[in-house]
């Protein structure tokens, strides 16, 4: 499993929300300062986000993901009002490794395949979800500020059969609040699909890496294992090293 600390950029400052919430927000500096500095801790991956792209389709801290990009020696995945061809061939020729899809993937469903046959291997999904008072986990999108009308089991059906690097699934009510991760929604993931699965949401210790390291779902005569987490607030909050959080995923 690989580590993939999170940075995630409002009005080009790195920044934490809380929940999604953009009235609960921390502010940690230079997003391209905050990249070095994990690459040089030994980060294999980074993922970053654009929140005001998220919130409103526009591109406003494309230069500085694209910068993020160059100065770093490591794999860069981003995501974030990425709702258009052009802008997936804008960061993936200015050096971005993979791209998320988000709410496009429920505005333009035709984007997903068009990409991943234009892009094979560089392309994931993002799926961002609230459990509702029926036990069902709920898409949100536009930076998390609309329901998306469908349930994550009804989207992950649907992707079966799309060549996609990777599913990141966000658990939003954890998301910023260090107590852990939606094991058992994350189980159900798993076992819902073949797709890579990287996990969001809850992270606050090395224990929580270490347990999703070690969880597993059997599905027919094989095990299901997650291929990475996502960690923001405990990293930048130093409640872990990312050397730690690279060790704990070695589980």
């Amino acid at each position: 499993m690989d580590l993939y600390p999170a940075i995630d950029i409002r009005d080009g400052a790195a920044v934490r929300l809380v929940q999604g919430d953009f009235d609960r927000q921390s502010d940690y500096g230079d997003p391209v300062d905050l990249a070095r500095s994990f690459a040089k801790r030994g980060a294999p991956w980074l993922h970053v986000v654009d929140l005001d792209a998220a919130r409103t389709g526009s591109p406003v801290n494309r230069a500085t993901v694209l910068a993020i990009a160059a100065a770093v020696d490591i794999p860069v995945q981003t995501g974030g009002g990425v709702r258009t061809d052009e802008d997936i061939d804008a960061l993936l020729s200015g050096g971005v490794t993979r791209v998320i899809l988000g709410s496009a993937v429920l505005d333009d469903p035709g984007l997903v395949d068009r990409a991943t046959g234009r892009h094979p291997g560089r392309i994931a999904v993002g799926l961002d979800y609230r459990v509702n008072g029926e036990g069902r986990a709920e898409i949100a999108i536009r930076g998390w500020e609309q329901p998306g009308g469908r349930t994550v089991a009804e989207i992950l059906d649907e992707l079966g059969g799309v060549d996609l690097s990777a599913v990141i699934v966000t658990a939003i009510d954890r998301d910023g609040m260090l107590g852990g991760p939606d094991l058992v929604g994350l189980a159900a993931v798993l076992e819902a699909t073949a797709l890579p699965v990287i996990a969001s949401g809850g992270v606050g210790s090395v224990e929580d890496i270490r347990a999703l390291a070690t969880m597993s779902v059997r599905v027919g005569g094989s095990k299901r294992r997650l291929t990475g987490t996502i960690c923001g607030k405990a990293l930048v909050d130093g409640r872990m090293t990312v050397g730690e959080g690279v060790a704990a995923c070695e589980q």
